[in-house]
C-alpha cells in the first residue's frame, strides 16, 4: 500500500534500452569509422536528449504528488551511479599512462580534476582541444569526456531550475515546457551563429550553451508528456498515429546517423538540432505504454548493451587510443583490428559493470565497516572474488594517483605543445603572414595572362623566353643547390620560382611549408590543422569566382577524413577544367580510410583528364624513418624527400603540360 505523501514507483520503460543502445553503437562506430558511421557521433543527442526526459520527469512527477524533491536523495543516487566507474576509468587510465605512454602525462592531473568536478568541456575549450584533429597533437583518451561534463552539469542545476519553475509557475506545464523550449531555440540559435565555415566546430562541439538544446528538448517533453499519465488503453486510430510518429522519428534518426558530416555546415545550423527532433518524437512514442515501440526496442541484446552504455562509452576511447598506438597500421587491418578494439571494449566494460558500477550502485554505504569487516573474515569464493576486486581498485587508485603527481610535475609539453605541434604552429603563422601578398600576387598573374592569352604569338614568345632565362639563370645564379641531392634539376629549381601555385591542404603540407615556399615562392596555401574536403569546397568556390586563383592547384587532403565522390565533383568542378591539380595522396597507416581515399582519387584521375595524382603513398611508404612518431608528418628527415616529391610531380606535369600546348 502507497502512503500518504509518498511517489507511486515510475514505470520502467524498457524501449529506453534500444535507445541507449544505438546511442553508443554510433558513437563507438563513429570513432572506429567515420567514413561507414558517418552521422555516429549523434549518438551523444540521444543520451543528452533521455537525460532530460528522464531527470525532468522524475523531478516533476515527485513535485506534483508531495509537493518537494528530495534532492539529497537525487544526489546521492546520482553520486553512486557515475562517480565509481568514472573514478575507477579515470585513474585506470593514469595508471596506464604512467606505465606505457608517458607523453600523455602533461595536464593529466588538470584533466582529471576537470573530469570530477565536471567542466571537463570548458577545460577542452579553453586549451584548444579539438575533436576533429587527431594528428598534431598527443591524442587524449578523454576527448570524449566532455558530454558527461555537460550531463552531470544537469544532474545538478536541472533539478534546481525545474523546483524553481514549479514553484513560480504553479505547475503549469505548457508556460513551463515553452520555457524549455525557449532555452533550447536560444542554444541552437546559438550553435548556428557561431559556426563558422572553415574554422574547427570544437568550440561550439564542446559548449554547454551550444548543447543545452539537446537537453532542454526532452525537459519539454517531460512537462507535457509525463510517464505518469500516458494510458495505455487507446484507440486504434491513436495507436497507429502513435506507430506512425514512431516510424518517422527513427527512420529520421537513421538517415543522419548515416549522413550527416560532423564538420558540414547543415550539421551546426539545423542538422543536429533536427536529429534531436527525431530523437524527442521517439523518446515520446516509446514513452507511452499504448504504443508498439516499447516493445519493438525491448529484447536481450538492447537491455544487456543499453544497461552497460555507460562503461562502454566511457572506456571506449581509452582502448582505442592505447591500442592503436601500440597497433599503429590500422590502414592495413580495416576490419581486424576494429573487432578486437571492440571486444576489449566489451570486456571491460562488462568487468566495470559486474565488480564496480552494480555492486556500488546497490551498496549501502551505512554497512562500510561492516563491509570491510567480512572482506578480511569471509573465505567464501564470494569473499575472496570481494578481496581481489578491492585490491585491483586499490592498485588502481595508487598507479593513477602516481600519474596525477607526476602530471602536476611535468612541463605542459604535451597536447597542444609538441615538438611537432609547435614546428606546425610556428609554420601555420608563417604561412598566415605571407598569405595576402600572395594571394594579390596570383590575381595580378591572373590579369596579365588573359592580355597575354589574347594574343597567341605573344604567348608562345613569352613562354621561349622565360625557358631560356630560366636556362641561364640556373647558369649564373643558381638557387636550392641544396635540394638537387634529392632529384631536382637545377632548371627545374628555377622554373619554381616563378610558378604561381594555390594550395589547399592540412597539417601535414602546413609541416611542409618551409621547404614547399622556398621552393615556390609564389605558392599561395591554403592549409591548417584539421583541415579537410568538406569545409574547403566553399573557399575553393570563392577563389574561383574572384579570379584568385592559380591555373596549377596543390592538393594535400585526405588525413583528417575520407571523402565523397560528390565532394569530389564538387571540388574539381570549382577548380574548373582548364586548371591543372596535383593531388597528394594519403599516407595515413593509422586510419582505416587510408586505402579508400587513394583508391578514390585514382579512379577521380581517370575522369578527370586535368588530375594528377602525387604518389606520396608509395613513395615513402618503404621509409618509416621519414616520419614523426605519428607515422603521418614527415620529420626533418623526411621533409625535404616530401617537398621535393611533390615538386617534382607538379614540375614534370607542368612541363609535359607546356610541351602539349606548344604541338597543337
Amino acid at each position: 500500500m502507497q502512503r500518504a505523501g509518498q511517489t507511486k514507483k515510475r514505470r520502467f520503460i524498457t524501449g529506453f534500452s534500444g535507445l541507449r543502445t544505438l546511442g553508443v553503437l554510433g558513437v563507438i562506430l563513429y570513432h572506429l569509422n567515420p567514413n561507414v558511421f558517418r552521422g555516429g557521433y549523434l549518438g551523444v543527442p540521444i543520451f543528452l536528449a533521455l537525460a532530460g526526459y528522464l531527470i525532468a520527469d522524475q523531478v516533476m512527477r515527485e513535485l506534483r504528488s508531495t509537493g518537494h524533491f528530495r534532492l539529497r536523495r537525487f544526489y546521492g543516487r546520482r553520486l553512486k551511479k557515475i562517480y565509481p566507474t568514472l573514478i575507477v576509468m579515470l585513474f585506470a587510465t593514469s595508471t596506464y599512462i604512467v606505465l606505457f605512454q608517458r607523453n600523455l602525462l602533461a595536464n593529466l592531473h588538470k584533466i582529471i580534476a576537470a573530469n570530477l568536478l565536471n567542466y571537463y568541456n570548458f577545460w577542452q575549450i579553453s586549451n584548444g582541444q579539438s575533436y576533429f584533429d587527431r594528428f598534431a597533437n598527443n591524442e587524449s583518451p578523454f576527448t570524449h569526456m566532455w558530454t558527461l561534463s555537460i550531463e552531470n552539469q544537469f544532474y545538478i542545476f536541472g533539478p534546481l531550475l525545474i523546483i524553481l519553475l514549479f514553484k513560480l509557475l504553479k505547475n503549469r506545464n505548457g508556460w513551463m515546457a515553452n520555457i524549455a523550449l525557449a532555452i533550447s531555440v536560444v542554444s541552437a540559435l546559438l550553435m548556428a551563429f557561431l559556426y563558422q565555415p572553415g574554422v574547427d566546430p570544437s568550440r561550439i562541439y564542446y559548449g554547454t550553451d551550444t548543447r543545452l538544446y539537446g537537453i532542454f528538448l526532452g525537459v519539454a517533453l517531460a512537462f507535457v508528456w509525463p510517464t505518469d499519465r500516458l494510458r495505455t488503453a487507446v484507440a486504434r486510430s491513436d495507436r497507429w498515429l502513435l506507430d506512425g510518429m514512431g516510424l518517422v522519428g527513427m527512420a529520421g534518426m537513421l538517415w543522419l546517423l548515416f549522413t550527416l558530416d560532423a564538420q558540414s555546415a547543415w550539421t551546426y545550423r539545423g542538422g543536429m538540432v533536427l536529429f534531436t527532433v527525431f530523437t524527442v518524437l521517439t523518446i515520446a512514442v516509446v514513452a507511452h505504454p499504448g504504443a508498439d515501440w516499447n516493445r519493438i526496442l525491448t529484447n536481450p541484446v538492447f537491455d544487456w548493451v543499453g544497461s552497460r552504455s555507460y562503461g562502454l562509452y566511457v572506456y571506449q576511447f581509452p582502448v582505442m587510443i592505447f591500442f592503436e598506438s601500440k597497433f599503429p597500421d590500422i590502414a592495413n587491418h580495416p576490419i581486424l583490428y576494429p573487432v578486437i578494439e571492440v571486444v576489449l571494449i566489451v570486456a571491460i566494460s562488462e568487468v566495470s559493470y559486474r565488480w564496480i558500477e552494480r555492486p556500488i550502485g546497490q551498496f549501502d554505504f551505512s554497512q562500510l565497516k561492516t563491509w570491510f569487516q567480512g572482506l578480511l573474515r569471509n573465505d567464501s569464493r564470494k569473499g575472496w572474488t570481494n578481496r581481489i576486486a578491492a585490491a585491483l581498485v586499490a592498485l588502481i587508485l595508487v598507479g593513477g594517483s602516481v600519474g596525477v603527481v607526476q602530471g602536476s610535475q611535468t612541463k605542459a609539453d604535451g597536447a597542444d605543445q609538441s615538438a611537432l605541434a609547435k614546428r606546425i604552429k610556428k609554420n601555420q603563422a608563417e604561412n598566415d603572414k605571407r598569405s595576402k601578398a600572395q594571394l594579390a600576387a596570383i590575381k595580378s598573374a591572373n590579369a596579365e595572362k588573359k592580355k597575354a592569352a589574347k594574343d597567341k604569338s605573344l604567348s608562345e614568345s613569352l613562354s621561349k623566353s622565360q625557358s631560356a632565362a630560366e636556362e641561364s639563370r640556373a647558369k649564373e645564379h643558381p638557387v636550392n643547390k641544396d635540394l638537387e641531392q634529392y632529384g631536382l634539376t637545377q632548371v627545374q629549381l628555377q622554373r619554381a620560382q616563378q610558378m604561381s601555385i594555390t594550395a589547399f591542404g592540412d597539417s601535414v603540407m602546413i609541416d611542409g611549408q618551409p621547404l614547399l615556399t622556398r621552393i615556390f615562392p609564389k605558392i599561395y596555401m591554403e592549409a591548417k590543422v584539421g583541415q579537410q574536403m568538406i569545409t574547403t569546397i566553399s573557399r575553393v568556390q570563392a577563389l574561383a569566382q574572384q579570379g584568385a586563383m592559380a591555373d596549377v592547384v596543390l592538393v594535400g587532403l585526405g588525413t583528417n577524413g575520407p571523402f565523397s565522390t560528390d565532394q569530389l565533383d564538387q571540388f574539381m568542378q570549382a577548380i574548373g577544367p582548364n586548371r591543372r591539380v596535383y593531388w597528394i595522396n594519403a599516407h595515413v597507416p593509422t586510419r582505416q580510410w587510408q586505402g579508400q581515399v587513394n583508391s578514390m582519387l585514382n579512379e577521380a584521375a581517370k575522369h578527370y583528364k586535368n588530375l594528377h595524382v602525387i604518389d606520396w603513398y608509395n613513395y615513402s611508404t618503404p621509409h618509416p624513418e621519414w616520419f614523426s612518431d605519428d607515422q603521418v608528418h614527415p620529420n626533418p628527415t623526411g621533409s625535404p624527400y616530401y617537398a621535393t616529391f611533390v615538386a617534382k610531380g607538379i614540375l614534370t606535369g607542368e612541363q609535359q603540360a607546356q610541351e602539349q600546348k606548344n604541338q597543337q
